[in-house]
C-alpha cells in the first residue's frame, strides 16, 4: 500500500483548495462556506518518483455547528490511518483557539506534523507565520493553495517524512476483497470459503468493523480473501461503532486485485448497494456481482435468473463489465462458481495487447463504423497504444479531442472489449492530440 498523507484543520483555511492543488484536478469541492467537505476524500499523488495518497478532510471547530460530531470522526479516523499529517492554518485569522483545539488531538497521534500557514499571497502576511511556532510542530511552510506559492517546499517537505518501502514479503496470491451493505453475509461467504469459523458470523449489522486478510489454497490456486465491515448509509456511517467501516473498505478495495460486491436476494436491489458499487468504478477495479442467499428466493424457474440479470445490469450501469454469480454462502451453494470467474478477472486486469494487434482492432472498427461530426469536426484516429495495466489503459492519438462524441467512446471500448476478452475489468481510453 501507498503511504498516506492527511490534511486537517478549522473549516475555511484552505484544506480542499491545498487538496486540488496537490492532486491537480478539481475533486474536492471548494467554497467559501465553512464545513462545505464533510467526508473523507482520497486521490493519489506523486511528486518527485513518491506516490501517496492524499486524503481530504472535513473542518474541525469547537461549536455547535450541524455534523461537526461526525466531521471531527471522519478526520480523527484520517488522522489515524495517516503517516504524515498537513495541519492547515490561516495567516489573515491568525492562531485561534480552533487551531489549538486541533493541535491537543494531533499531539495524541505520535504523527509527524507539518503545519502549512496558507493564504500567505501577499508580502505583508508573511511576518503571521512565526505565530504558529507556538503550536509546537517545528518550523512552518509558507503556502498559498489558490495561487500555488510554496506548494513546491510543501511537497519536499511532505515527502522527506513518508516511510521507506520496506522489504516486505512477496505475496503471489490473487487477493479478493469482500465488500457490501451490513448484513449481506460477506463472513458467511469467507466462512464456507475457508471450511473453518475464520470470522464471526451473526446477524447483527456491523459485526465485522476491521478487514481481515486470509490466505489460501484451492485447486493449487494461491488466494488471499479480505473481508470488510459492512458499508453504512452516510447518515449512519459515524456512529461510534462503525466509525473504521468505510475507510478500512477502502483500504481493502485499494489493496485488493478483485473486488466481490455482495447483493442479498432476500432483499432485493436497495439505493445502498449502489453507494457501495460506487467505490469499485472510482477506483477502477475488476469486479464480480454476486447475487447471495439465492436458497431463499421463492418460486424459481427458468426465467428467475435472467429477471435478476437484468434488474443488476439495470442498477449497476457503471460496473456492466461484471459478471454475475448467484449463491447460497450459508448452504455453500454455487459458491465454487466464483472462483472462475475470479481468476479471469485477475488476468484481464492484467493484460496487456501487443500495440500492432491493438492498431489492427482499431483502425478496422474505425474503417467499419466511421465517427459523425461532433462540435464542428470528425474525430481521425491515427493510432493506439496500451500504456498501462491494472486497469488496462489505452492512449488515442487523434486529430483533436473534442471532435470525440461520448458514444464513439463507448463503442471503441466495445470493440476492445469484443476482441481481447477484457472480462469483469475496467479498461480506460485517454485521448490526445498528435502533435
Amino acid at each position: 500500500m501507498l503511504p498516506k498523507v492527511a490534511i486537517v484543520g478549522r473549516p475555511n483555511v484552505g484544506k480542499s483548495t491545498l487538496f486540488n492543488r496537490i492532486i491537480g484536478e478539481r475533486l474536492s469541492i471548494t467554497d467559501d462556506q465553512p464545513g462545505v467537505t464533510r467526508d473523507r476524500i482520497y486521490s493519489k499523488a506523486s511528486w518527485l518518483t513518491k506516490e501517496f495518497f492524499l486524503i481530504d478532510t472535513g473542518g474541525i471547530e469547537l461549536s455547535d455547528a450541524p455534523f461537526l460530531t461526525e466531521i471531527k470522526a471522519q478526520a480523527e479516523i484520517a488522522m489515524e490511518e495517516a503517516d504524515v499529517i498537513v495541519f492547515v492554518v490561516d495567516c489573515r485569522n491568525g492562531l485561534t483557539s480552533d487551531d489549538s483545539y486541533i493541535a491537543k488531538l494531533l499531539y495524541k497521534t505520535n504523527k509527524p506534523v507539518i503545519v502549512a500557514v496558507n493564504k500567505v499571497d501577499d508580502e505583508q502576511f508573511r511576518e503571521s507565520q512565526y505565530e504558529f511556532y507556538s503550536l509546537g510542530f517545528g518550523d512552518p511552510i509558507i503556502i498559498s493553495s489558490g495561487h500555488g506559492v510554496g506548494i513546491g517546499n510543501l511537497l519536499d517537505k511532505i515527502i522527506s517524512l513518508l516511510p521507506t518501502k520496506k522489504d516486505e514479503e512477496v505475496d503471489d496470491s490473487i487477493k479478493f476483497a469482500i465488500i457490501g451493505r451490513p448484513n449481506v453475509g460477506k463472513s458467511s461467504l469467507t466462512n464456507t470459503i475457508l471450511n473453518e469459523e475464520r470470522d464471526i458470523v451473526s446477524n447483527i449489522e456491523g459485526t465485522t468493523r476491521d478487514t481481515i486478510d486470509t490466505r489460501f489454497v484451492r485447486d493449487g490456486k494461491k488466494y488471499t480473501v479480505i473481508d470488510t465491515a459492512g458499508l453504512k448509509k452516510r447518515g449512519k456511517i459515524y456512529e461510534n461503532l462503525d466509525k473504521y467501516a468505510a475507510i478500512r473498505t477502502v483500504d481493502a478495495i485499494l489493496r485488493a486485485d478483485v473486488v466481490v460486491l455482495m447483493i442479498d436476494a432476500g432483499v432485493g436491489i436497495i439505493d445502498q448497494d449502489m453507494h457501495v458499487g460506487q467505490y469499485i468504478h472510482e477506483y477502477n477495479k475488476p469486479c464480480i456481482i454476486v447475487v447471495n442467499k439465492w436458497d431463499i428466493v421463492p418460486d424459481k424457474d427458468s426465467k428467475t435468473m435472467k429477471k435478476w440479470e437484468d434488474d443488476v445490469r439495470s442498477h449497476f450501469k457503471y460496473l456492466d463489465f461484471a459478471p454475475i454469480v448467484f449463491l447460497s454462502a450459508l448452504d455453500n451453494k454455487r459458491v465454487q462458481t466464483m472462483f472462475p470467474a475470479i481468476d479471469e478477472a485477475y488476468i484481464a486486469y492484467h493484460t496487456r495487447i501487443k500495440t500492432a494487434t491493438l492498431n489492427d482492432v482499431v483502425l478496422d472498427a474505425y474503417s467499419m463504423f466511421p465517427p459523425s461530426i461532433f462540435n464542428g469536426g470528425k474525430i481521425k484516429i491515427y493510432y493506439a497504444s496500451q500504456v498501462g495495466v491494472e486497469p488496462p489503459t489505452f492512449t488515442f492519438f487523434v486529430n483533436d479531442p473534442q471532435f470525440l462524441h461520448f458514444s464513439y467512446y463507448r463503442y471503441l471500448e466495445n470493440q476492445l472489449r469484443k476482441n481481447f476478452d477484457f472480462y469483469a475489468t475496467p479498461i480506460k481510453l485517454e485521448f490526445r492530440k498528435r502533435d
